[in-house]
């Protein structure tokens, strides 16, 4: 009986009971835990860095939607600059006739015949024609700029404001007109409220008196 006791000993002592494992399934299973919290880590980090990517594409997006008006303005800006040549050398066209016109009233001497008389009625009609001319595009120049909200600087006549104009030359001048624009050699423009180009001007200013000679 004793030895049958024995042998049945034996038997139970290789036995684990349910809830057990052996040390190697046990180490099997601390390893898997740490690898699902280490995958659990990763995808937390993957995560966190979508949604500061997202939260960035968000802030950018807004400040280009901020700055889009600011952008267009000055996009147009370039291109009223470009009118702006444009709109000087048709200037300068208008300027040229004008004076041709009046050198020709002053200058033109009228024969008896006739003969020059109507050449000449018929010179002042081709000028008179293209200033015409010239006018409506002035016209259709100040639409637009008004339609942009382009304004001119006022110079002339004035004092000479740094911020707005340049001035290109001085003439001599006195109490009455120190340091005002006499002649405009280009006509300057506001953009809304800013400068678009500046005017360039002549300036008149006083002489100052030398000094005698020993001071």
């Amino acid at each position: 009986m004793n030895l049958h006791h024995k042998g049945e000993e034996k038997d139970g002592a290789g036995e684990t009971s349910p809830g057990q494992g052996s040390p190697a399934q046990d180490e099997m299973k601390t390893k898997e835990a740490e690898g699902g919290v280490e995958t659990g880590d990763k995808s937390q980090q993957y995560y966190e860095q979508l949604l500061r990517l997202k939260a960035d594409f968000e802030n950018y997006r807004k400040r280009i939607e901020k700055e889009k008006p600011e952008l267009i303005k000055w996009g147009k800006a370039d291109m009223l600059l470009k009118l702006l040549s444009l709109y000087d050398m048709i200037l300068s066209a208008h300027l040229h006739i004008n004076k041709l016109e009046q050198n020709g009233n002053q200058n033109r001497a009228l024969e008896a015949d006739g003969s020059v008389e109507d050449a000449s009625n018929g010179y002042k009609k081709q000028v008179k024609e293209i200033i015409k001319g010239l006018e409506m595009i002035f016209k259709e120049f100040s639409k637009v700029f008004e339609s942009e909200n382009v304004r001119e600087i006022k110079t002339l006549g004035k004092p000479y404001d740094p911020m707005s104009s340049e001035i290109v030359s001085t003439i001599a001048g006195d109490d009455s007109n120190d340091g005002s624009v006499v002649e405009e050699l280009q006509k300057g423009f506001y953009f809304g409220d800013k400068i678009l180009r500046p005017a360039r001007v002549r300036i008149a200013v006083k002489k100052t008196e030398e000094k005698n000679n020993g001071e």
